[in-house]
């Protein structure tokens, strides 16, 4: 078992970048907060309906971790967890490839689509940044 991975929920817990249970995942996904939707290998049929509702028409990967509800339970400090939202882009990608490490054949295309929107997000970062930049400085565009 990947307890490195179960490890990044706790930490994402103490972050405050992952939403949890499904009213949570599901607000977190309707905000456009979410990047990556997890749910249990133990969760109910009604439980995956409802992730997969939730993903719908949207641009966010839902991926069924080998862990039980109590695993990540016990590690995220709620009972009864079946599924979450991480809701930060960096965890998000951390903890795809933390489980690529075990299973690589089954979580390779998510971890693409994750790295892609990680590369996006650093890209949008740098640009404000020196936009940022360039607003103190008085510099213009250049047509």
């Amino acid at each position: 078992m990947n307890e490195k991975a179960l490890n990044f929920l706790g930490l994402m817990r103490k972050a405050n970048a992952i939403q949890i249970g499904e009213t949570d995942t599901g607000a977190a996904v309707r905000a456009q907060h979410a990047r990556l939707i997890v749910i249990a290998s133990d969760a109910s049929g009604n439980a995956r309906k409802r992730a997969e509702s939730f993903v719908y028409g949207r641009n966010v990967p839902l991926i069924e971790v080998p862990f039980s509800k109590e695993e990540i339970s016990d590690k995220v400090g709620k009972n009864g967890c079946s599924m979450a939202a991480i809701c930060d882009i960096g965890f998000a990608d951390a903890f795809i490839k933390a489980l690529c490490a075990d299973e690589p054949e089954k979580y390779a295309d998510t971890a693409v689509i994750i790295e892609e929107s990680l590369k996006k997000a650093n890209k949008l970062k740098q640009e404000r940044k020196t936009h940022e930049t360039n607003k103190r400085n008085g510099k213009r565009r250049k047509n």
